[in-house]
């Protein structure tokens, strides 16, 4: 199965990036500014790209079960529910490094097939992960 993978680098601590890959604050710094998200296993965190409000047209919605929490070194979420290409895939964020490096490897995987679909999601995950690298580096993302 296809998957979209990203490897890069933050001149951030561990601690850092995992922060802000769990906790609402840090989500909503670098992803989506409308997100609900909880650094628990088993909560559904939920991203939303425009109102949450669900008969506002144009509104994009994702819930990502937690399935796995290793402090400063993974993330794991289950795509459950939102746009249907994407529902069974799943995401992970695996932290390595020291003396205030932190080196991430981003995986989504899981997708059925690689479509222009899937192409533009690799497209805007890399643009996300420019905003995680901001966000961790300066205090300051470019959330949705």
């Amino acid at each position: 199965m296809p998957k979209i993978t990203h490897a890069f680098a933050i001149k951030a601590p561990a601690e850092k990036v995992y922060k802000a890959v769990t906790e609402e604050d840090g989500i909503s710094s670098w992803f989506t500014k409308n997100t609900i998200a909880k650094p628990e296993v088993g909560f559904t965190d939920e991203f939303f790209f425009g109102p949450k409000d669900p008969s506002v047209k144009g509104r994009y919605h994702n819930e990502m079960l937690v399935t796995e929490l290793v402090p400063n070194k993974a993330i794991r979420w289950d795509c459950t529910g939102g746009d249907e290409t994407w529902i069974g895939t799943k995401l992970s964020f695996e932290l390595t490094g020291g003396d205030g490096k932190t080196d991430v490897l981003f995986t989504h995987s899981d997708w059925a097939e690689q479509s222009l679909f899937f192409a533009h999601c690799n497209y805007n995950w890399g643009m996300f992960m420019t905003s995680l690298k901001q966000y961790c580096e300066t205090g300051t993302g470019n959330p949705y």
